[in-house]
């Protein structure tokens, strides 16, 4: 009995004793000096002009890659402004003498509310999946999500421009297809993306966004739509660039100021998102 207890007793001592050389060795200098030395893990936010580029269009290409299988917003948009051109063809048939009289102002009426549908869809596509998170955890720049996005609603915009431009220039018999027209055309349609996709955004978690971005968005887009009837009039009525110089301007200062605010401030607008 006593030899039994003796055993037992050495048996925990020899335990004891590699227990405290484990311990000793886990706690030798060297090795933490050595796991001191080894870099933190960190986020690549950085990387310069071509990262930040990737990014950019890495946030495009997953909008384009999802309505090439979705088929969700510009076929939408496309067929709304089908239809709008062709009842405002219609209507306008039976009163007015001279479709040039209201051609410009059809076309940006209905660029406008047809670029609201696919604005509506930016964000709030990515709220309805449940991505916004993760895309807003992504390591980039927050401007790199808003100018991916632009680039996106760019693309539907400006192919629903070009089919609103081509079913006018059959239905109202009216030579919409010009240089400068289509210059404005692009131009407006930018400023009209700039400024859409900051309050698509900001509109991204309400309930009511559908209702509430256009309420928010139109008002602005007045110089917008001024300067885009302007110059398409001017064109029409057989002015060239001397006369529609100031609209263009007009737009192209509108671009700039609106893409600029948004690169410096998207930041803050996701933080309320």
């Amino acid at each position: 009995m006593s030899q039994a207890v003796s055993q037992s007793t050495s048996h925990a001592g020899d335990l004891s004793g590699d227990l405290s050389g484990t311990s000793a060795v886990g706690h030798q200098p060297g090795r933490e000096s050595a796991v001191a030395a080894l870099p933190a893990v960190q986020m690549r936010t950085g990387g310069g002009a071509a990262s930040f580029l990737r990014k950019v269009w890495a946030v495009a290409a997953k909008d384009l890659r999802a309505e090439l299988h979705g088929r969700e917003v510009f076929s939408t948009m496309t067929v709304f402004s089908a239809l709008a051109v062709l009842i405002f063809g219609m209507a306008f048939d039976l009163r007015v003498p001279d479709a040039a009289m209201v051609v410009p102002g059809v076309v940006w009426v209905i660029i406008m509310f047809a670029g609201v549908l696919g604005l509506n869809r930016s964000f709030g596509a990515e709220t309805d999946r449940g991505t916004l998170p993760a895309l807003l955890l992504g390591p980039m720049d927050r401007s790199a999500i808003y100018f991916g996005k632009v680039i996106a609603n760019l693309v539907f915009t400006l192919g629903t421009a070009a089919v609103i431009l081509i079913v006018m220039y059959f239905i109202f018999d009216t030579p919409v297809l010009q240089p400068l027209i289509l210059l404005s055309t692009a131009l407006g349609t930018l400023g009209f993306v700039a400024v859409g996709t900051i309050f698509a955004a900001l509109t991204a978690s309400v309930r009511a966004r559908e209702s509430l971005l256009p309420i928010l968005l139109l008002p602005v887009m007045v110089p917008v739509f001024m300067a885009g009837v302007a110059c398409t009039a001017g064109v029409l009525d057989g002015g060239g660039l001397e006369k529609v110089s100031t609209w263009l301007w007009i737009l192209i200062g509108f671009d700039v100021l609106f893409l600029v605010v948004a690169y410096l401030l998207f930041d803050l607008i996701l933080e309320e998102v």
